[in-house]
């Protein structure tokens, strides 16, 4: 027991009540900063659970800062050239010359698996208390098990084969070892599959900005994409796309607002008055650039009458030389009240998911039913293609055209089709066959004999 006790006190007084902040609105008294009670408890306890929301906004892989997945994938692919200088760690990732050693590598690592183990504390709390109703373990095990299944699988389309952490114990997570990739998949079904089961249809708070069932059903829509599984993926993203709680917005400029009502999921700023982390990293007003700008490849690669083009990109110019910057975010500083959250999951990627889904499976119609709701939102007229390889491709282009420096959609497209040594040589300075996977951090493997590095490094 002292396995599980010791550690789990450790997150509780050390990391359950340091950021819940917009999160919850209940303040935890200073009495109750003790683990025995902390899942005995609906406000502590959704404290608790708030908390692992902060850390996935603030840190690792899905925060819109300089460090997440936005910027680091963003420059690791073909979206973002880098500006910044060559001692910042992302400036091994725009070169290619990641190490196992390189700190970003085991920064992501920490964090990612630090953000699943305060999950699996959520769980084993919940399933142990006594005091607590069944719908609150339900919806609060829900949410922790579809935050395993996220983070779990942004490390394994990262690093490849890697461990499937369920449980706090020390003395087990020390030595695992890495799990094959379809057994990692095999894994992240299972527990989007029960998020799904405990999860309620309605939020649980304002905004959006707690995962629902639908939340759960969107990665596994995602998931069953990535996986080859094309029926699952088309039926995952239709559980979604049915929801009458979820509004097309036929308005670009209204997409990344809070209120957006083909918002899915998404991130409450810290403070009131902040906005969305993203602007404030892809926003400049002069050149050259701080620190990231796109690509001016991916710019022209847009067609004139693309609304995307004109609504989700700036231009910035000294009068000799031209930049760019992603514009989908807009607010960069405080504006007393939020106006822009970051936005996880949303509904263009459900049609684009079921689009690509349905060509590969020969519905060619009804793919381009769903493909063109995605360009009429960019101004653009029905797509030209006519062929299930058409009509994937249009689907692949529009997928770069939509989700630009959001989580890495663009790298995980390229290498989930086979294109990152077709694509990226051309493009990328120093790009291997063997950068398709990030290494395993050096720290790991010196701390566990278990675990064995990737090709390359």
């Amino acid at each position: 027991m002292k396995n599980f006790i010791i550690p789990l006190i450790v997150f509780l007084a050390l990391y359950c009540f340091t950021g819940c902040d917009d999160f919850v609105d209940v303040e935890v008294p200073a009495s109750q900063l003790t683990g025995s009670i902390v899942f005995e408890d609906h406000a502590t306890a959704n404290a608790a659970m708030a908390d692992i929301y902060s850390k996935l906004r603030d840190s690792g892989l899905l925060s819109g800062n300089s460090i997440g997945s936005a910027t680091c994938l963003g420059l690791y692919a073909d979206e973002l050239v880098y500006y910044g200088t060559n001692d910042e760690n992302v400036f091994f990732l725009f070169n290619n010359s990641l190490l196992s050693n390189t700190s970003i590598v085991s920064q992501q690592w920490n964090e990612s698996y630090h953000q699943i183990y305060c999950a699996n504390a959520v769980i084993e709390g919940c399933q142990n208390s006594t005091a607590l109703s069944t719908a609150d373990k339900n919806q609060f095990i829900g949410e922790a098990t579809f935050v395993r299944a996220l983070v779990h699988f942004y490390l394994m389309n990262l690093h490849g084969d890697v461990p499937y952490i369920t449980t706090t114990n020390y003395e087990l997570n020390r030595v695992v070892t890495r799990m094959p990739t379809a057994e990692v998949y095999n894994h992240i079904i299972t527990d989007l599959d029960q998020a799904i089961a405990l999860l309620s249809e309605n939020y649980i708070s304002a905004d959006r900005v707690r995962p629902n069932r639908s939340t759960a059903s969107a990665l596994l829509a995602r998931v069953y994409l990535y996986k080859g599984d094309w029926a699952a993926a088309s039926n995952a993203a239709s559980a979604v796309l049915n929801n009458p709680a979820y509004v097309w917005e036929n308005d670009i400029d209204k997409i990344f607002l809070k209120e957006c009502t083909a918002t899915i999921w998404q991130f409450s700023p810290k403070l009131d008055g902040n906005n969305a982390d993203e602007g404030a990293t892809f926003i400049f007003q002069s050149g050259s650039p701080p620190y990231v700008g796109l690509s001016s490849e991916l710019v022209n690669s847009f067609t004139n009458n693309d609304l995307r083009k004109t609504h989700w990109i700036a231009t910035v110019t000294d009068g000799t030389n031209t930049w760019y910057h992603a514009n989908k975010y807009k607010q960069n500083t405080n504006t007393g009240t939020s106006v822009e959250y970051s936005i996880i999951f949303r509904l263009a990627e459900q049609y684009l998911i079921r689009a690509e889904a349905r060509a590969r499976q020969g519905e060619l119609s009804n793919a381009k039913d769903d493909l063109n709701i995605v360009r009429h939102l960019a101004g653009l007229p029905d797509t030209a293609a006519v062929t299930a390889d058409e009509v994937i491709t249009a689907v692949m282009q529009e997928r770069r055209f939509e989700f630009f420096t959001e989580y890495g959609h663009r790298f995980f497209d390229l290498k989930r089709n086979g294109f990152l040594n077709t694509i990226l040589p051309t493009v990328k300075p120093g790009w291997n066959t063997t950068d398709q996977l990030w290494p395993i951090p050096e720290t790991e493997l010196l701390m566990n004999p278990n675990l064995t590095q990737n090709p390359g490094y």
